[in-house]
Order: C-alpha cells, then structure tokens, then sequence
C-alpha cells in the first residue's frame, strides 16, 4: 500500500504539497488529479525518493522508497520515460535495470513481447518515437514484477491501439491485487479507467473517493436548455424560482431540474427552445468545479 501522511515539501519560497495524507490501496486503479501546479509531481518524486520531504511520510508498505531492497521488485514507476541513455538499445536498456535489481534475463525477454517493442528492442533508444520511450518506460515499469505501480501520463505519446493497450494492462493489474496508482490530465481517460480518485489543489487534498460519488457530488444531473433568448429564459426561470447558470457555450443549465416543466415554463412564456434535455456531469465537469479556486495557471491569467 502507498501511505502519504502529513507530507509537506517546499522548493525555497515555494510551498509545493502542504500537509497531504491519503492511502492507495491494492486492488483498484487510483487517479491523482489536480490541476498544473497542484503538487502531483511533486508527491511523485518524493513516494521514489527523488526529492526529500521538508516534512511528513511518504511510504510504500510501510517504508521509504530509499529503503526498499531490489526496489524494482517492490515498485515500478513510469515517471520520466525519456530518461534513457540514448545510445542504449532498448533490450540492453532493460538488461542492465534486471541485472542491478538480481531479475532474471528471461523476464526481460517477457516484458519486450508484453509491450510490443520487439520489433524495436535491438534499436538506440535515441531514434524511438514518443509512443515508442513510453512503451521502453512501461517495460521497465513492469521488469520486477512489482506489487506497487505507479504511472505519470502513461498514455502520453500513444496511439490509439496503445491506449486501449495500456488501459486493459492497468486494469489487469489492479484485477491481480497490485497497487496501481495513476497521474494524468485526461479527463476522458480517467473516467474510462479510475476506480477511486485523489484530488489534490495547491498541494493540499480536495477529495479522496470513488470515481461514481465524486462526479455526483461535485455535480449530477442538469437540464441543458438552448434558446435563442437565454436572458429572457433566466429572468422566466428566477421568477419560477428556479436557479439556472450560463454554459460554456452558452446554454443554460439547471441542476437537478426537470426537462418537461421546463419546457412547459418556457412555452407558457412564448419562448422558443431549440433543445433541452437531461444530462449527466462527467468527470471533466465535477473536476473542474471542485479545482476551480485551486488553479494557479489559467488561460485567463495568462493574458493579462
């Protein structure tokens, strides 16, 4: 199990994670999400031992990364896949992380044919594709057969066969009783492969959940309604006493609202409505209304 806990790391002025404490458990995929600048990577390097904690924990079954023997056997990680010599071959690559863990040959002839890079395992690493270094980080990854894995972006650079690929392999190992515990910034991936979610803003926890009980609690169900009068449709809805907000793309959205008695409200106004109907918050959305005063870079910002 990955055990975070009080966990607080500070790169000069800057206060990166502050005071964060979660559990991963074994058996299901867990999401880390949060916004850029949240502190994920952060929390990353320090579970590894890359970076050490100004205070508080970072644990895998018990200890600090640093202490773990043949740590390859206990934790695989994909963190930074273009952190290979670029003049190794990929198979010798893999050769030299078995030999300094004590894992067999064999299993890297086993993890080549798992991810696809037998084609590619006699070429230098320095004329591999995107997709092609991520596939080389998943097998390293995988080298020790570890109980405990730990991805950033895993999908980043793949095809869309490699995400399918990658998906059904995390899914599998979950399935398995491994800890698998995810980094990324796809919404849509995210919510086709998370069981539970870590949600972190400003290096502090925002929630800690299953991925079902987070997109209905940090949203539900709305009615979207498009007129070409929307302002005029607010004024009918308040004066219903119904709360309505104004979309993205300019539709109007009533949570927990009915879509008959708002189409019977707008038609008893004379107001014409071009479409309206029932729809379900996805991850994308509830993530965004739950970050949305823990965002320290946004586009509006970044403009002025």
């Amino acid at each position: 199990m990955i055990e975070v806990r009080d966990l607080t790391k500070r790169y000069g002025r800057k206060l990166a994670v502050d005071g964060l404490s979660f559990s991963v458990r074994p058996g299901r995929i867990t999401g880390f999400l949060g916004p850029n600048g949240a502190g994920k990577s952060a929390t990353l390097r320090m579970l590894l031992g890359l970076d050490r904690p100004t205070a508080g924990r970072a644990l895998i079954d018990g200890r600090p990364y640093r202490e773990l023997p043949d740590p390859l056997r206990r934790v695989g990680a994909l963190v930074e896949p273009g952190g290979v010599h670029r003049g190794r071959r990929a198979r010798h690559h893999l050769l030299w992380l078995a030999r300094s863990n004590r894992i067999p040959a064999a299993r890297v002839r086993e993890v080549i044919e798992l991810t696809g890079l037998g084609p590619a395992a006699g070429r230098r690493a320095g004329g591999f594709s995107l997709g092609m270094a991520q596939r080389l980080g998943i097998a390293a990854a995988l080298l020790g057969d570890p109980p405990v894995l730990l991805f950033d972006e895993p999908v980043n650079g793949l095809d869309p066969e490699g995400v399918v690929w990658i998906r059904t392999l995390m899914r599998g190992l979950a399935a398995e009783g491994r800890t698998v515990f995810v980094s990324s910034h796809l919404m849509s991936e995210m919510a086709l492969t998370a069981d539970h979610l870590i949600v972190i803003g400003r290096g502090r926890l925002l929630a800690d959940t299953a991925m079902a009980d987070f997109v209905e609690r940090h949203c539900g169900s709305f009615v979207r309604v498009r007129t070409p009068e929307p302002e005029r449709l607010l004024d009918v809805l308040a004066g219903a006493g119904v709360t309505a907000r104004t979309g993205a793309d300019g539709a109007l959205e009533i949570a927990g609202g009915d879509p008959a008695a708002v189409g019977e409200l707008a038609a008893a106004h004379g107001l014409a409505v071009h479409e309206i109907g029932l729809r379900a918050a996805g991850l994308e959305e509830a993530f965004m209304r739950l970050t949305a005063s823990a965002v320290e870079y946004s586009s509006g910002e970044e403009g002025r």
